[in-house]
């Protein structure tokens, strides 16, 4: 070939050359100016409506407002923080379940108590630790795992938006909660009302502190899954946390596999007091002043410290409309009247004692309440006398392994034995007497509890002497006039002693020490006889047996 002709292909190469380029710079030079001014400018308008949307707020909610910053700031919960701080703030922090009557303060401990602890320099946790918060009751799953918002998911090549991976064949792992939470809090708000399958798959994260996921995608041998992805299937994602569970569920209705991974604490319901103070601090949050009366009655209709909120917020917008500085009582007064709030009545311990009535101490959810127990006892008419327990549970259905069995009330039962303690310890044949215990109020009376408070209406029913003033009991009573151990104690003790009583009778096999530092004198006993001393004042020298009953009847 000449050099001609080289010089001749050479010309047409570069020709080619310059043809593609020239046709490539055209489509840039349309197509780029275009998606740069396109794009932008859709960015650019959705951004500022989001910035405007932002800049535009209402004013803090008066909830929000009275929400407490500090642990310290929580009211009427002074021993379940305490329990709290020694569960999470040291340096090996537990997994916990809370119990409490809504609106008492478990979910603000929750949110505080971690702050609380990265102040402890001996804690695990320090200030990347996240409190990751989750209501349970709104926690959606799919059983075929294609999404778990808790416990994390795998997105599968064959969803939708599975991206440039998941046109690889690629499986991408979702962390869920639990992984979010890693090295800080998960909190469960109303945990008991978790699905059955997230509960078990939760236990078993807690075990392992780590998730693993599966997927029908996901082979070792494919090299085009990045490594992070194999190191997940391979090794799970971490999940190292600590869980707070909060629920106003009994502990007899949690699992028990979940019971026995935490350490179970009990917010009280709120005092008279305790409810006082946070209507005066969501008075004086919203700028008003709030008469004592007006204060004492909302606690009075309120049984929760954000039904208080709600109600000074309620009042306080009345009090603004009139152009007034201060919250009365006919304000909170006409807050009840048009929200519907009956007024709680009051326990007290009766003044002076009847014959024939004894006070007895039970539980109503999770607080303690005193109740009158009456009886009277008269001369049956016919051979054989009866035996009628007006407001007592006549039958009950317990469920066991499965299987639901009926059986008579505890409470009736109970009755029946006062009635052979009666026969065996003082020898007195209740047969001869038609013999009735009420409770007034209608409240259904059902456990074992009311025995020795049963047993002490009857004696004074029968001898016509009333008991001593001031004194509530709670026990079992077995047909030998044992007092057996019941459920509940702490919040019967409490009730009473709000109530008025200077002296609370127990089952010895529920005293604690603790009991020494209250307002009333805890008596343990293990004796119907030592109950009948208590209550009837009847000196130690005194037998009680048989003559018991003459004794009671000529003393003053």
């Amino acid at each position: 070939m000449g050099n001609g002709a080289i010089w001749i292909w050479i010309l047409l190469q570069l020709a080619v050359l310059g043809y593609v380029w020239y046709r490539n710079r055209g489509v840039r030079r349309v197509a780029q100016p275009a998606e740069r001014k396109r794009t932008p400018r859709t960015e650019s308008r959705e951004m500022k409506e989001l910035e405007s949307m932002r800049k535009r707020t209402l004013n803090t909610p008066l909830a929000e407002k009275a929400r407490p910053g500090r642990m310290n700031e929580i009211v009427g919960q002074e021993d379940g923080i305490r329990a709290l701080r020694a569960a999470m703030c040291g340096p090996n922090p537990q997994h916990v379940i809370i119990y409490g009557p809504p609106g008492c303060g478990k979910t603000c401990a929750a949110r505080l108590v971690l702050e609380e602890a990265r102040r402890h320099r001996d804690s695990p946790f320090d200030k990347e630790s996240k409190f990751v918060e989750v209501d349970a009751t709104c926690v959606r799953f799919d059983e075929r795992s294609i999404a778990d918002p808790l416990l994390g998911s795998v997105h599968d090549p064959i969803y939708q938006g599975a991206g440039p991976l998941g046109s690889q064949g690629v499986p991408q792992p979702k962390p869920g909660a639990v992984s979010k939470a890693h090295c800080g809090i998960l909190f469960l708000d109303e945990i008991g009302e978790l699905h059955p399958v997230q509960l078990n798959k939760l236990l078993k994260v807690l075990e392992d502190r780590k998730v693993y996921f599966d997927s029908a995608y996901y082979s070792r041998e494919n090299t085009s899954i990045p490594q992070h992805i194999h190191d997940i299937f391979q090794n799970g994602m971490p999940a190292d946390f600590r869980l707070i569970g909060a629920t106003t569920r009994n502990p007899e209705e949690m699992p028990p596999a979940l019971r026995s991974r935490c350490v179970e604490l009990f917010f009280k319901p709120l005092s008279k007091q305790s409810i006082i103070s946070i209507a005066e601090g969501a008075a004086k949050r919203l700028g008003y002043e709030i008469d004592p009366e007006a204060a004492e009655l909302c606690a009075c209709c309120c049984g929760s410290g954000r039904d208080a909120v709600n109600m000074i917020q309620l009042a306080g917008g009345a009090v603004y409309t009139d152009g007034r500085k201060r919250i009365t009582l006919g304000d909170v007064e006409w807050v009840s009247e048009i929200s519907n709030c009956a007024k709680r009545a009051e326990q007290h311990m009766p003044e002076h004692m009847r014959p024939g009535v004894a006070v007895g101490i039970g539980v109503a959810g999770s607080s303690g309440m005193i109740m009158e127990l009456e009886c009277v006892a008269d001369r049956a008419r016919d051979s054989r006398g009866r035996l009628d327990i007006g407001s007592a549970v006549e039958h009950e259905e317990i469920e066991l392994r499965g299987r639901k069995l009926g059986r008579r009330s505890t409470a009736s039962a109970s009755a029946e034995n006062v009635l052979s303690t009666f026969k065996n310890r003082f020898g007195l044949d209740c047969g001869a007497y038609d013999i009735r215990f009420n409770v007034p109020g209608g409240m259904p009376v059902d456990g074992p509890s009311a025995g020795i408070a049963l047993a002490t209406a009857l004696m004074s029913a029968v001898s016509g002497k009333a008991m001593g003033a001031g004194i509530a009991m709670t026990g079992e009573i077995t047909v030998n006039g044992e007092v057996r151990p019941v459920g509940g104690v702490r919040e019967k003790i409490a009730a009473a002693v709000q109530a008025g009583a200077h002296t609370v009778i127990i089952p010895a096999a529920n005293y604690e020490s603790r009991f020494e530092g209250m307002d009333a004198e805890i008596i343990p006993v293990s004796d119907i006889s030592e109950v009948m001393r208590i209550a009837f004042d009847i000196p130690e020298e005194t037998e009680l047996s048989i003559g018991v009953l003459p004794f009671l009847c000529t003393t003053a």
